[in-house]
Parts: C-alpha cells; structure tokens; sequence
C-alpha cells in the first residue's frame, strides 16, 4: 500500500509540470457585473462543468471547495479516488481568483463585491492546516483574513472547514482564514471571534423537506439558531437543503432567507439565480 502510494506521488510529481505547460486554459463564463443580494453558496462548486466560473457568472459570493493534501500539494478532490494531477486548489481556484481581483482592482465583482472561499479539508487536520497556511501567505494581497488589516480586505474571505485546526489557528492570533463552527461552538466556543459561521446539516437537525409547512416546534428551533448565531456577531449555514421537488425547493429557500439565515448552500446554481429574480420582482 505504502508503495502504491509512493510511486503515484511520484507520478503526479513527474506529470504536474507537463500537464500545467501544455493544457489551455478552458473557456469558461464571466463574472455577473455583480453577486445576488444575499450570500449564495455554492456547495460542490468543483463538480460544476467550469468549476469558480459558473458560480460567478451566476452571482454567487460564497464557494466551497473540497482538497486533499497530498505531497505538499492541495488537490481538489472529495475522495482520494478523485485526485487529478491538474485540478488543484491553486490552477482552480487561487491563481484563477488573483488574477480576476487584481484585475477588477481589488474586488472579485466589478461593483467592488468580494466573496467567500471556504475550503472543506479532508486532509489532517494539523498537517492541512500548516501546508495551508504557507500557501495562503503567497496569496496575501487578495485574502482578508482574520486579525489583518490587508489592504484589498474583503477581495476573498477563507473559511477553514472540514478537519480543521482549532487550537492552531487560534494560536496564530493573525491569519489569512476564519474557522467554519458548528452549532455547539454557540455554547462553547461563543466568544472566539475567529470563528465567524455556525455550519451544520439541515436532515440532521430538522426532519421538514419542503412539504407543506414546517412543523411549529421546527420553526422555532431554526428561528432560535438564527438569533442566537447574530447575537455572537456569526453568520449561519445549513448543508443539505437541495430537494428535487421545484415547489418543496422554493419552500425551502423561502424558510431559510425568511428566517434571515445568511447562507444559502445549493448545487442548483442557475435555479437559485432564477428563484432571487422572481422574488425580488414580487
């Protein structure tokens, strides 16, 4: 096993600097001039056909990522299987994003917009974190992290998620990324202000899926969540809210931004564009 790994970082060392030389870059579409008026997440933002593209295009300001830390390098991938020599963080995401904020002068969006880059990590936790770190501080100029005061603040914003580094990242007191919580870091961890949004599945906490109305007592533990996550100053997300019912869909969404839940995870990117449309036209 030890071997078989061994001799496929070898290979993806030997392959990366031919693939990166020769591949073209892809078309892919352009940015909206502007992201919706809420903060629209897109969940598995790499299995979309131009994966950071298509989420731009359709106005969204948060984007998930899932990588692997593999010999040093940070691959985009959910499982190891998925590990691909040119699809890493940096070709996907990272260069793609400095390139587009020096560009528009300091922002992600023309109006001066930013986003949210949240980079789910399935790596160890200790060892991601320190290579992520070291390959954060090359992107400095685009990232406003927590404790700086960098001068293109707000350009891309990155939430550590996935097995992460509390205890480090704490430590580090200045960094170039914020911490993804969970609902009990409302009751243990309220005063750590690294920790800027409260995550956690939306089919582990409620049984409602669209149908009808949302139970009462549903209702009002969401309702509870919300406030308690804006009283510490923290944003709240749930994961798992995409259904395939059209109408139990937009029941979901109508909850979830009625409520003033802030981010709205989808893979229904075009769908969600369309859905903010007709309701800001109601």
């Amino acid at each position: 096993m030890k071997k078989s790994l061994l001799l496929l970082l070898l290979l993806l060392l030997l392959v990366l600097p031919v693939v990166f030389l020769f591949r073209k870059a892809p078309n892919h579409p352009k940015p909206a001039s502007a992201p919706l008026p809420t903060t629209a997440h897109s969940h598995n933002d790499y299995q979309h056909d131009h994966p950071l593209w298509d989420a731009l295009h359709c106005g969204f300001n948060s984007i998930e990522v899932d990588v692997r830390l593999v010999a040093g390098i940070f691959f985009v991938a959910h499982d190891s299987a998925d590990i691909r020599p040119f699809k890493t963080i940096r070709s996907m995401y990272l260069d793609p994003l400095r390139e587009l904020v020096l560009n528009n002068g300091g922002s992600v969006y023309q109006d001066g917009s930013g986003i949210v880059l949240l980079v789910d990590v399935k790596s160890d936790p200790a060892d991601g974190w320190k290579a992520l770190k070291d390959l954060l501080a090359e992107y400095e100029e685009i990232l406003a992290g927590f404790g700086t005061e960098d001068a293109m603040k707000g350009a891309v914003t990155l939430v550590v998620s996935g097995n992460r580094d509390l205890g480090a990242m704490v430590a580090a007191r200045t960094t170039l990324a914020q911490y993804d919580g969970r609902l009990k870091d409302l009751l243990v961890n309220p005063d750590l202000p690294i920790i800027t949004l409260i995550s956690a599945k939306w089919t582990e906490e409620f049984t409602w899926t669209g149908q009808g109305n949302i139970p009462e007592h549903e209702r009002l533990k969401l309702k509870k969540l919300v406030v308690s996550a804006h009283s510490q100053g923290r944003d709240i997300r749930f994961w798992e809210t995409d259904f395939p019912d059209v109408l139990d869909q937009e029941r979901i969404w109508n909850l979830l931004l009625d409520t003033g839940v802030d981010f709205i995870c989808t893979d229904k990117l075009k769908d969600f564009r369309n859905y903010m449309a007709a309701r800001a036209n109601q």
